[in-house]
């Protein structure tokens, strides 16, 4: 059978065992060097996969799917993991050791992610997310003499493995009442069962359960603000846009494919966990100091967001998710980027180490601030029109006054809500006075991220049009209600 489909994740790996073997043989003297030129070629495969073509129907026995949404999918974890390799080189003056390695596992992570965008059977899904979330327990606990990145290492590997085991029993069950693993014959089992019985949907809901620690969404979001918090920078930048949107790709395809006969029992249940989720997230994040543990709950509250556009059973808010991660990707990645300069130069991430950053280095300041507001939703900023997408979604949904309006306006209240501490940032920045007015030197590489994260945030608040199409023909396929 042709290897056609698989390319981008075969290419991946043999990067991987070429760097691992490398290191082996001769330790590379120029770690930060290495990161870069490992960035440029994900860039370059995330160049080549616009030269794929899409392929009908399942794959290797139905498990493999390169459809439209799978190639928009691969593509986003590409941008991500150049982007975390990138960051991770800038870090690497901070780490004691084994830097080559943390870049292996970075790229066996995104491997995983690859997977994940291609799905169409519970054993790949299983085996995909594991590839994932262990890469992560190593990656969140890597800087062995540093107690709050181990501290972190374990809360994610104890909830890790509960999420594990959860999904793990609720795809027992779904086998169970349906016979099948293949998301195309459950979809058909749970038609002519009419809508699935106890069985099938107690396993779903297990499922889901699993998936909402990979989203940091209620109930599975308990760890994210500590693990933010602990985990190396470029880590946590990683973990907060590939692993999230690994996750939300993985739950559009399950519940857009396999179990779209049940939506009469997950549309509810995924819209109040939305609710749920972003009020959760706003309001924990008020009064954070650190800036990691405040992007830690901005994480949170943004899960409960893109689960509006899962929850509003149609192809607006689908696309709208998909518009929303690439905009969340740039917009995060930009953030950690000037956090990880900050820190450099500070030596700690704090928001009082904002305190007057516009006169220390006006690039920062400024890369930091937009980031923020593009977060907060302001316009004209990739931010605002993201979740202008997903709003529109669930007002499509609107008739009278039902629970997507009383859901709706609970989200307009969190965007609201989200602004003060967001704005905070910009205070800190801008108005507050600093202890030190000694100018912060940013590397080459650092400036070009920053301009070119600015520069991506920008656009995509003012000419969304190219990428919103893509998002749209991405979806073309699922079969929404």
């Amino acid at each position: 059978m042709s290897l056609y489909p698989l390319q981008l994740e075969i290419a991946l790996t043999l990067l991987a065992l070429l760097v691992l073997v490398r290191e082996a043989l001769r330790p590379v003297a120029n770690a930060r060097a290495l990161g870069l030129g490992l960035s440029v070629l994900v860039l370059v495969l995330l160049a080549y996969s616009f030269t794929m073509d899409p392929v009908e129907g399942a794959l290797y026995s139905g498990m493999y799917r390169l459809d439209e949404f799978a190639l928009f999918s691969k593509r986003l974890f590409l941008l991500a993991t150049a982007l975390a390799l990138a960051l991770a080189a800038e870090f690497s003056p901070r780490m004691e050791g084994g830097v080559a390695e943390q870049y292996v596992i970075t790229l066996l992570a995104a491997t995983g992610m690859l997977l994940i965008g291609s799905v169409n059977d519970f054993a790949l899904l299983f085996v995909a997310l594991e590839l994932i979330t262990i890469s992560f327990y190593v990656l969140t606990s890597y800087l062995r003499r540093h107690l709050p990145s181990l501290e972190a290492g374990t809360k994610y590997l104890i909830i890790g493995a509960l999420s594990g085991s959860l999904t793990m029993y609720g795809i027992a069950y779904l086998f169970g009442a349906t016979g099948a693993t293949n998301l195309d014959q459950v979809a058909a089992a749970l038609n002519q069962q009419g809508g699935g019985g106890g069985i099938f949907l107690f396993g779903m809901v297990l499922v889901l359960l699993g998936l909402s620690f990979k989203l940091a969404a209620f109930p599975g979001q308990m760890w994210a603000p500590d693990v933010y918090q602990g985990a190396p920078a470029p880590v946590t930048a990683f973990l907060a846009v590939g692993s999230k949107a690994a996750g939300f790709v993985l739950l559009a395809r399950l519940l857009y494919t396999g179990f779209l006969g049940a939506h009469q029992v997950w549309g509810p249940l995924v819209l109040w966990t939305a609710a749920i989720t972003l009020i959760y997230g706003n309001l924990g994040a008020l009064f954070q100091h650190n800036l990691k543990r405040l992007l830690g709950y901005s994480s949170i509250a943004h899960a409960g967001y893109l689960l509006l556009g899962v929850a509003a059973l149609n192809s607006l808010g689908v696309a709208a998710l998909l518009f929303y991660l690439v905009q969340y990707t740039c917009t995060v990645m930009c953030a950690f980027l000037a956090i990880v300069a900050l820190g450099r130069a500070t030596g700690n991430e704090d928001l009082a180490s904002c305190a007057g950053l516009h006169r220390r280095s006006p690039l920062l300041a400024a890369a930091l601030v937009i980031s923020m507001l593009s977060l907060a939703g302001l316009p004209p900023l990739g931010g605002f029109f993201g979740k202008l997408l997903l709003l529109l979604g669930i007002f499509q949904r609107v008739e009278g006054c039902n629970s997507y309006l009383v859901v709706a306006i609970l989200a307009s209240v969190g965007v609201l809500i989200s602004f003060y501490y967001y704005f905070g940032v910009a205070r800190a920045v801008y108005l507050d006075e600093g202890a030190s007015t000694e100018p912060i030197t940013l590397t080459g590489a650092t400036r070009l991220g920053l301009i070119l994260c600015i520069g991506a945030i920008l656009i995509l608040g003012i000419y969304q049009r190219p990428l919103f199409e893509a998002a749209v023909d991405a979806v073309a396929g699922f079969r929404p209600h």
